[in-house]
């Protein structure tokens, strides 16, 4: 059993270039009506380069950041118990 995509392919190979064309526009029809958005594809850039990495690298307050974090949870939870 073939597919739908392969049957609807098989299809439209068949037509001349105008029904293919009557078919293509009937389909961006479609698109408009329903708003339908062919997803972008986007390369995806290694996470290095990502303009956050780093941006707390000169703060003084985080040279450990494992004790900052301790820090900060100890302030919110004792904001939740007063």
């Amino acid at each position: 059993m073939q597919s739908n995509t392969a049957q609807i392919l098989q299809k439209v190979e068949s037509y001349s270039p105008d029904m293919q064309r009557e078919i293509l526009d009937f389909i961006e029809f479609i698109e408009s009506k329903y708003k339908f958005k062919t997803p972008a594809t986007k390369k995806k850039s290694p996470l290095k380069d990502e303009p956050f990495i780093g941006m707390w690298k000169n703060r003084p307050d985080m040279k450990d950041s494992v004790q900052y974090v301790r820090n900060l949870r100890k302030t919110q939870s004792l904001r939740k118990h007063s």
